[in-house]
């Protein structure tokens, strides 16, 4: 992959790259900053890239970057709450936005947030996220249809209690 293609792909992928991973993380700092650490990988890895698989790979890789990004800070919060004395409480589920479905779809594991995001927020196919995470199309089915589940349940008790 020559330097033009390497910037083509960047121009191609950062708007749908950054959309995902700002529904995943619900920051935006965060979001910008595993976007570019995926470039950045992207840019060291060229030579061992097939192009015509450059998105997947994209894709993969920032599904494991958000994971690893979400345990090492929930490490970090571990280890600060034992340093904590007294009364003071870490609340280590915090969320940006108030909205009860980016709440609800936040409570979501991460593998069925992952999924949902990219079927019903980026439009991919079946096909698609099972080549980006692995899956088979069958299988990003059930996971599909388990998130929503889980989102209609819970929008359901939220309703009923409201």
């Amino acid at each position: 992959m020559k330097k033009s293609d390497y910037t083509n792909v960047v121009h191609a992928h950062q708007v749908s790259l950054y959309r995902f991973a700002l529904n995943f993380m619900g920051s935006s700092e965060d979001a910008k900053d595993i976007v570019q650490d995926i470039f950045v990988k992207l840019w060291v890895n060229v030579d061992r890239i097939d192009h015509d698989k450059v998105k997947s790979w994209l894709f993969t890789c920032t599904h494991h970057a958000m994971l690893n990004f979400i345990k090492r800070r929930a490490r970090i919060d571990y280890m600060q709450s034992i340093h904590l004395q007294g009364n003071a409480q870490v609340d280590s589920f915090e969320f940006e936005s108030n909205e009860i479905i980016e709440q609800t779809v936040g409570m979501l594991p991460p593998l069925q947030k992952s999924i949902l995001l990219m079927r019903d927020l980026e439009g991919y196919s079946y096909e698609e996220i099972g080549d980006m995470l692995n899956l088979n199309p069958s299988q990003v089915k059930v996971y599909l249809f388990r998130a929503r589940g889980k989102v209609k349940n819970q929008l359901k008790i939220v309703h009923y209690f409201a």
